[in-house]
């Protein structure tokens, strides 16, 4: 037996688990560490390539290899983050790898130096190949050698504002999970003589048809427990069917059911067939005819540049553009089936016209894209893409500058690739906005990249301001690609800024970093001088409620508003457009699930109930009696402030009095002392109490067991010294006593061993007359408990250790921290909701999923979130055109693990109507630009025929048509500023131009209308 307890996380030793933790909740361990095992090789370092490239070196492979002999050009630079302009002349692929290389120590990455396409032999050590900037012919001959070979196949190009992607990972790849969504489970209420299964008290299964199941626990028909998996039909949202239960018996009781998830085997086509008969995945159902006429264009493109010696036609140039089209023709005969009738000439020859263009937003697009499609091609997690999709985001081009062969011809600019799609005077529009960014984590790093190589804001009207009030966590080194091992511990925002000046330094003194919240706590800092000059807001956020106030901060000041998240594989995008679409806050997500505070304290059936309850236990043990302790030894009235207090006031005292007394260590010993008892309570004396109370035989007032359905009868744990997961709860619980009150704590068994075989645990007696909740339904016997008698309470009080005898003691509350691994916290949680699980026979979780649960952790993966800045900054596209059609914007939802593309309209911001006056309820107010009294603000309202009924500020009701006029004379002269001070006893901020009024009225009819809010300047404009 070792000496020492292993404190290493759990799972492969070989995956650094504090690197990669958001994105093993994203894939898992199996496939990390098959992905572990793989090389890789990426061919072609222009913007599209070194974005694929840096998500797989994030994402954590054996080894990359790089690929491109072509010198740098200054356009390269329009998209190319990892060159700089000393880099111009040398291969694109000597002058990235150092730069690639570092974003992940684990991921060596090295250039290929033969030739691919002549010396094919040299692609056998890898296991996928990726293919940018390459011809169609050697992308057929490479693609043969792969799948001859058994190496999976990728192509991905950009041209403009249109893309494309194919894979081919040959005959019988098997995908393990398709979807990576959690399995379901759930509870049997019945299984009738049809195999017709239904779920506990309606609550929905959550199956598909074709899902399959487990079943376990099962009375009556026990051969189903522990059988193959049975294939699903689902009835309804609470029942499905399983086939055949013939010669299984009858159903008595019980049972749970578990999904399984089933290997799925796609056989994949050659590049040579595909080209013939295309598979599609449609990105955007609006334009279901384009994959067609794209999968000709780009045909036609590669047949142009080998035409021209590997030259692709001139930006906005009729006469290729006319080759082209020719081209175009040729291809149309060739594809036997899924191409176009005919083709479209304007959409083709706008992709002639854009074919030398190289977008940064696109890169990003298919980089995140393409990379994915890696990871799933070397772990087998999630649907693969089969086998074409053509993307394309024309609705991007500006349409309020003009286009031409000379505004789009190369300037010598490392905006030229830009500016090939867009123009010169386009370009001059993005080097003058003026954009905040709230928020410099996954997402604003992404932004902060893309915007870098667009030029946004580098020219002498331009602006970045970009803040975040977090530093740099190692965690996060893992999809904040800006950051490296030694910025760990540095403000997100400087250091962010800094990497995007580097990669263009024309970004040099133009964003302005900040490490301040955006809320109202910080409205003297973002204040309307700072708000009205702004020309748009992006949100990189990772929370509602900050995403809330940016987006009314941005309704009220009228200004767009670029929203984004991912969670996983998923990722959403908004616009909100002033005056036309709805805000961030007009829609809701569903509720966090919660669950019934009966069922986390006595009657758990599922891990995630002891998880919740094991937080539970850790706040309580370890941070909330420091806290009052501290509290009690701080301030002089916290007794008597205590005993005012209703519910838990004995609760209270008894806690301070045993953590400054009854159960004050001394030595570590005392701490595992400690940490023994804590287990009997709760394992052990706790059960038996709860079976005193409802005893295993025991039924309901209606004669049914009480111990079935989702309660689940425990049983009492008997400790054991020498198992290991009493062990790991000794040891956190005695090294979490410890930290609190300054002691050091040790890992050492041996000495646990000492102690605990010393120790003498006294019998527990259950006690008759305990009252525990029954269900959530029923009221809680001992909601009053906490009611003593006051004599009683001042007894307790008395017996505590005064302040003055400890002058200066403190305790140390353990404030939970999730990514330190040595600090017992998740190693705690873990034990505890385990040794939880055990007493109810719920399976186990682990520490990485005890984590994952306990700490909220949103799991994150850099593909996902490169995928989506690049949809965003296709719509910022637009936004600096100053596009004001509804229809000429996108709000999108992707799921790369299906894969999953959903674009739509944003949607229309309500109306209202008052009289014959018809409004904008959200973008519409009632401006005064002058501090009026409150009789001219009724004045001026009865002008429009408008009787106004009520009008607050804040929570202060500063008029209401049903106060007496003695209330009312006094208030009509006063000014805006000098009732809203008189009311809420508040001095309006002396920083503050506009007071928000919000009012309810009656029309000219009397009817009780919506109105605007009303806007009252603090003083005279």
């Amino acid at each position: 037996m070792a000496d020492k307890m292993n404190t290493e996380p759990e799972g492969d030793q070989n995956i650094d688990e504090s690197l990669y933790s958001r994105q093993l909740y994203v894939l898992g361990h199996e496939a990390m560490r098959r992905m572990a095992n793989s090389n890789v090789l990426i061919v072609g370092m222009k913007g599209l390539g070194v974005e694929i490239a840096k998500n797989i070196a994030l994402a954590g492979v054996k080894a990359m290899a790089i690929y491109d002999p072509a010198p740098v050009e200054i356009s390269d630079l329009s998209a190319q983050f990892f060159l700089r302009k000393e880099d111009v002349g040398k291969a694109r692929a000597e002058a990235s790898q150092p730069r690639l290389a570092e974003l992940n120590t684990y991921v060596p990455v090295s250039v290929h130096t033969e030739n691919p396409f002549e010396n094919l032999s040299s692609l056998s050590k890898y296991q996928v190949v990726v293919l940018t900037e390459t011809s169609l012919d050697d992308q057929i001959k490479v693609n043969e050698f792969c799948r001859q070979n058994k190496i999976y196949f990728i192509s991905a190009d950009i041209r403009g504002l249109f893309g494309n992607i194919f894979c081919d990972f040959g005959e019988g790849f098997t995908v393990m999970d398709a979807t990576g969504e959690n399995p379901v489970s759930g509870i049997i209420s019945n299984i009738d003589e049809d195999g017709l299964v239904t779920a506990l008290d309606e609550t929905r299964h959550g199956l598909e048809d074709g899902d399959h199941v487990v079943f376990s626990e099962i009375e009556g028909m026990d051969k189903l427990n522990d059988a193959t998996p049975r294939r699903v039909e689902v009835k309804g949202p609470y029942t499905f069917s399983i086939g055949s239960v013939e010669g299984l018996g009858k159903y008595v009781k019980g049972g749970l059911f578990q999904q399984v998830k089933m290997p799925k085997t796609i056989n994949f086509r050659s590049l040579a067939d595909q080209l013939k008969k295309p598979e599609f995945l449609i990105a955007d159902f609006a334009k279901w005819d384009r994959p067609g006429q794209l999968h000709v264009g780009f045909q036609a493109l590669s047949k142009f540049a080998a035409n021209h010696d590997g030259k692709l036609p001139r930006p906005m140039n009729e006469q290729d553009a006319k080759e082209f089209m020719s081209y175009a023709e040729e291809v149309t005969k060739t594809v036997e089936e899924g191409g176009p009738e005919e083709v479209d000439e304007k959409l083709l020859t706008e992709l002639s016209f854009q074919a030398q263009g190289y977008l940064s937003p696109m890169a990003a697009f298919f980089g995140g894209l393409t990379a994915q499609e890696v990871l799933k091609a070397l772990s087998g997690k999630f649907h693969p893409l089969v086998q074409f999709m053509y993307f394309d985001s024309l609705e991007s081009l500006p349409t309020s500058t003009k286009r031409s062969e000379d505004t789009c011809k190369p300037t010598g600019s490392r905006y030229d690739a830009q500016i090939a799609v867009f123009g010169t005077e386009f370009q001059d529009k993005i080097q003058n906005i003026k954009e905040f960014l709230v928020g410099a984590g996954a997402i604003g790093c992404e932004m902060l990249k893309n915007w870098a190589m667009m030029g946004l804001a580098t020219g002498p009207n331009g602006s970045i301001h970009v803040t975040d009030m977090d530093s740099i966590e190692r965690s996060n080194l893992n999809r904040q690609f800006l950051f490296r091992a030694p910025d760990v511990g540095k403000l997100k925002s400087d250091c962010a800024a800094a990497a995007v000046a580097v990669m263009n330094p024309d970004l040099k003194g133009k964003i302005t970093t900040m490490r301040d919240r955006v809320g109202e706590d910080t409205e003297e800092i973002f204040n309307e001088d700072f708000w009205e000059v702004l020309d748009g807001v992006t949100n990189a956020l990772d929370n509602v409620e900050a995403r809330v106030y940016v987006d009314r901060r941005c309704v009220f000041f009228r200004k767009p508003l670029l929203e984004s998240g991912t969670l996983g594989t998923k990722g959403n995008t908004q616009v909100v457009l002033p005056n036309l679409s709805e805000s961030y806050s007009s829609s809701q997500d569903p509720p966090e699930k919660s669950f019934a505070m009966c069922t986390v304290k006595s009657f758990p059936n599922r891990i995630e109930h002891t998880i919740a309850w094991g937080r539970e236990v850790f706040d309580a043990s370890f941070v909330n009696p420091a806290q009052s302790v501290n509290l009690y030894l701080s301030q002089p009235n916290f007794i008597e402030s205590t005993l005012k207090q209703s519910g838990n006031q004995k609760e209270i005292l008894e806690t301070i009095r045993d953590y400054l007394a009854t159960d004050k260590p001394l030595t570590f010993e005392e701490c595992i002392e400690w940490g023994r008892m804590k287990f009997e309570k709760l394992f052990n004396n706790d059960i038996q109490q709860l079976l005193h109370v409802f005893p295993k035989d025991s039924v309901t007032s209606t004669g049914t067991p009480f111990w079935s359905g989702p309660k689940r009868a425990p049983d009492p744990l008997v400790f054991d010294i020498k198992n290991p997961e009493h062990q790991d709860f000794i040891v956190a619980a005695a090294n979490l006593h410890a930290f609190n009150y300054g002691l050091k704590g040790s890992t050492d068994l041996n000495l646990y061993y000492k102690v605990l075989d010393s120790m003498m645990i006294p019998d527990f007696k259950p006690q008759s007359g305990v009252k525990i909740q029954a269900n959530d339904s029923d009221p809680d016997p001992n909601a009053n408990s906490g009611f003593a008698d006051q004599d009683e309470l001042k007894n307790i009080a008395d017996s505590l250790p005064t302040p003055a005898t400890l002058a200066g003691y403190r305790l140390t509350p353990a404030e939970f921290e999730k990514d330190d691994d040595t600090n017992f916290h998740i190693a705690f949680i873990t034990a505890a909701s385990n040794l939880r699980a055990l007493n109810y026979g719920i399976a186990v979780a682990d520490r990485h999923k005890t984590k994952l649960i306990a700490g909220k952790i949103i799991p994150a993966i850099a593909t996902t979130t490169a995928l989506v800045t690049g949809l965003v900054c296709l719509e910022l596209y637009k936004l600096i055109d100053g596009k004001n059609q509804l229809e000429d914007y996108r709000n999108g939802f992707i799921n790369l693990a299906l894969p999953f593309f959903g674009f739509s309209e944003p949607i229309a911001s309500p109306k209202g109507k008052y009289n014959d006056t018809e409004v904008d309820k959200l973008w519409d107010r009632f401006d005064f630009d002058h501090n009026l009294t409150l009789q001219e603000l009724i004045g001026e309202f009865e002008k429009k025929g408008l009787d106004i009924t009520m009008l607050s500020y804040g929570n202060a009701l500063l008029y209401a048509s049903f106060f007496p006029p003695a209330k009312l004379k006094d208030r009509y002269p006063m000014k805006m500023t000098q009732l809203v001070e008189a009311v809420s006893k508040k001095p309006v901020p002396p920083g503050r131009r506009n007071m928000i009024f919000e009012i309810c009225a009656d029309d000219k009819d009397g009817e009780d209308v919506e109105v605007p809010f009303v806007c009252v300047k603090t003083k005279d404009a």
